[in-house]
């Protein structure tokens, strides 16, 4: 069987995503898996022991173009999060099976349906993914922590971000996108705090987030020795090298803290209290910590009418600091209510 997961969006949803060829690598022999993912996420699957090839598309491509996608003797497609127009290409390609959750209009696109409610939250997202197998005939397995491949010249080339920086070493990540943020002055805070009693620090972002960095909080105070500042610079397999080679990334409920967990290296992880961010279905699945402000769940974020609009600042740089301290020795994944 040839099967094409679909899952063309961010950074966690793909590594998230992981867990479904594994487990389809281990219950079908000789199953070939392929992946339709963005062109900007497509990097992290390289040399994956599970995945045998990418394909990738952009959600503006034209609908012939997609259509191609599911070609070449697709003959499965599991649509971990149905993505409409790219269920019609495949319904257009006559994909003989086609698999997707069964709750929306265009549901009927797919021959095979799993009815489960994701906004329920009641499980992880890698849970929610490794369910959709049932459609198959196949029970999932418990669900492990995903994996990510980096090359030894990766690793070797990644070794020049941490040139003259003592150990133990901290990536910290102050970007995002899907969730709100702690503020940017207080992880450039943290990267002085640390730098201050001994650790080696490197911070990391997109360019769009480095600009808004360094206006923010950078410019004109530049930053002490002790830490290398590698935002906009580095491409996503760099990226990967250099968390690999560190020992805590720090980071808000995004991509680079899924990387850390899917290479073995402890993560410290700031969650907002909305509800559509909750850790039941968003942690990290490897060691560290999460810091969550202990104030109530939301619906939204609705700003400054908030009485708990201060809640991610709630979590202090102290707070952080010694999660960062505990991460590197941990052994299992904590919550923290501060």
């Amino acid at each position: 069987m040839n099967v094409l997961l679909v899952r063309p969006d961010g950074i966690g949803d793909v590594l998230l995503s992981l867990p479904v060829a594994t487990q389809l690598r281990n219950l079908l022999p000789g199953v070939t898996i392929g992946f339709l993912t963005s062109p900007t996420v497509a990097p992290l699957l390289g040399s994956h022991p599970d995945v045998d090839y990418v394909r990738t598309i952009r959600f503006t491509d034209p609908l012939n173009e997609l259509r191609r996608a599911f070609s070449q003797g697709v003959e499965t497609a599991i649509f971990l999060k149905p993505f409409r127009r790219l269920m019609w290409a495949a319904w257009l390609a006559r994909v003989p099976i086609r698999v997707a959750t069964g709750y929306r209009w265009y549901s009927l696109l797919a021959n095979r349906r799993v009815y489960e409610h994701r906004s329920e939250f009641s499980k992880h997202e890698s849970e929610y993914n490794t369910e959709m197998i049932r459609a198959l005939g196949l029970s999932p397995q418990r669900v492990t922590r995903s994996i990510l491949v980096v090359t030894d010249e990766e690793r070797g080339a990644a070794e020049l971000s941490w040139a003259h920086l003592p150990r133990p070493r901290v990536v910290i990540h102050p970007g995002g996108l899907s969730a709100r943020r702690w503020r940017p002055e207080h992880y450039r805070d943290l990267a002085v705090e640390l730098a201050r009693t001994g650790y080696g620090v490197v911070l990391t972002g997109s360019q769009m987030e480095k600009s808004q960095f360094d206006q923010e909080v950078l410019s004109p105070v530049s930053l002490p020795a002790g830490i290398h500042n590698r935002m906009g610079e580095l491409s996503l397999r760099e990226l990967m090298a250099l968390i690999a080679s560190a020992q805590v990334v720090v980071s808000g409920a995004t991509g680079p803290a899924h990387m850390a967990a899917a290479l073995n290296v402890p993560t410290v992880s700031l969650f907002d209290p909305r509800r559509n961010n909750l850790p039941v279905r968003w942690k990290p699945l490897g060691t560290g910590f999460l810091l969550r402000p202990d104030v109530p769940t939301c619906g939204k974020c609705i700003g400054k009418a908030c009485p708990y609009w201060d809640c991610l600042d709630r979590i202090t740089i102290d707070k952080v600091v010694a999660a960062i301290d505990q991460a590197i020795k941990a052994s299992s994944l904590t919550i923290l209510h501060i």
